[in-house]
């Protein structure tokens, strides 16, 4: 039988469609809240009414790096992310109880200690990372450039791997405020259905938006159909598992 599936960032919009729908395929499934959280006992009661298990290692490699070698788990997912907007600085204090809300300490300290422990585990288990639409690229701001440089560690880490890198991601069910990104989408989707009317189909596939719903299924759906070493999802290959 292969190892559970360790969800870190389960709470998040994408993190928690994953964990329903590998709840919903049968796996042993481990969803991570920060022992911190002041939605702790909320998500407990969510994530085990769907039959999931709730771990709440603190962040440290230490515990984390304990915990998979633990469980011992067939995939890790690292669905980890902050906004601009709720960005803010660590209590100073030097404990390590806490982290930084922002994008270099959560985006890629978060991914990269999690990466390290996955190494560190002895069951050899594919990561999952939750990318964007352009990281790839030259790195035109902190977001796109952490996740660059998350990439390239996953790359060069031995592991076997599922990149995802979906463009929006938005839906009416989504509780965060992330106006920016409603609106793009809203007009973004808008012009490529035209497009897509006019022929551009492909165009349509490749940047239209996702909601969490259905980039979750098609995450769950590509980590267990995985059959290369490493493995690459635009928005066209995650629409296409739908």
């Amino acid at each position: 039988m292969p190892g559970p599936v360790f969800i870190a960032g389960a709470t998040g919009y994408t993190g928690r469609e994953v964990v329903r729908e590998s709840v919903a395929r049968g796996l042993e499934t481990v969803a991570h809240v920060r022992p911190d959280s002041s939605r702790l006992e909320h998500w407990r009661k969510h994530f085990e009414g769907l039959g999931a298990r709730v771990d709440t290692s603190a962040w440290t490699l230490e515990q984390i790096g304990a915990t998979l070698t633990r469980l011992q788990p067939s995939q890790v997912h690292a669905l980890l992310g902050t906004t601009r907007k709720r960005g803010k600085q660590n209590d100073g204090a030097g404990t390590g109880s806490k982290v930084a809300d922002t994008y270099e300490a959560v985006d890629y300290g978060l991914s990269i200690m999690l990466l390290e422990a996955a190494l560190a585990c002895g069951s050899n288990p594919r990561f999952v990372y939750l990318s964007a639409l352009g990281a790839d690229g030259r790195s035109v701001n902190a977001y796109m450039g952490v996740r660059k440089r998350v990439e390239a560690a996953i790359r060069g880490s031995g592991l076997p791997y599922l990149v995802v890198r979906p463009g929006f991601i938005t839906g009416d069910d989504r509780d965060e405020t992330r106006a920016a990104e409603r609106v793009g989408a809203i007009v973004g989707d808008g012009l490529l259905g035209v497009l897509g009317a006019l022929g551009a189909k492909r165009l349509q596939a490749r940047y239209a938006s996702l909601t969490g719903a259905q980039l979750g299924a098609a995450i769950v759906e590509l980590a267990c159909g995985a059959r290369e070493h490493a493995e690459l999802a635009d928005t066209e290959r995650l629409r296409g598992c739908l």
